[in-house]
């Protein structure tokens, strides 16, 4: 299994009164590592299987969407304001028929000596088609392009 690496720097107004990243701001930082890996061209990206890999924002001319259907984010320490940019490593923790679980560690910069591990996520997306607004289902060529980022889900404390 190979993790994809995407580093994510932090914005002042990402922290909270406390100096902290607020928790509404996580969601968009895990958003903007999910876009970064999973969208180029203005659609779905595949690694082999789109040709072009520069991520881009504009999805208008896109054939898939993608829908968050549930979120989780188990935080283990605060993060502060840092310089360089967070270490968010992400993975394919589970591909269903029309969804998958996109899994996350969230560290100190990869430079750092000792990283320290601020969070882990688990997003589940939806994929949908665009032109019917209908669940499609992921298709062979997409599971074998993302079989090697698949590995166990986020394993969360359990709760008492």
């Amino acid at each position: 299994m190979t993790r994809i690496h995407v580093p994510i720097g932090i914005r002042f107004n990402d922290l909270d009164a406390y100096g902290h990243v607020n928790n509404a701001a996580m969601l968009t930082l895990l958003e903007e590592a999910r876009i970064a890996v999973f969208w180029s061209a203005g659609d779905l990206q595949v690694d082999g299987v789109n040709d072009n890999d520069a991520p881009v924002a504009d999805t208008s001319t896109a054939t898939t969407i993608t829908l968050v259907a549930r979120q989780e984010v188990e935080y283990l320490a605060p993060i502060p304001y840092l310089r360089e940019p967070l270490d968010v490593q992400l993975w394919i923790g589970r591909l269903g028929g029309a969804s998958l679980d996109v899994c996350y560690e969230i560290a100190s910069p990869a430079g750092d000596e000792e990283q320290t591990m601020f969070a882990k996520a688990a997003t589940t997306i939806v994929l949908v088609d665009a032109a019917s607004g209908r669940p499609r289902r992921i298709t062979e060529r997409e599971r074998e392009a993302w079989a090697a980022h698949v590995d166990a889900p986020v394993v969360f404390a359990k709760r008492s």
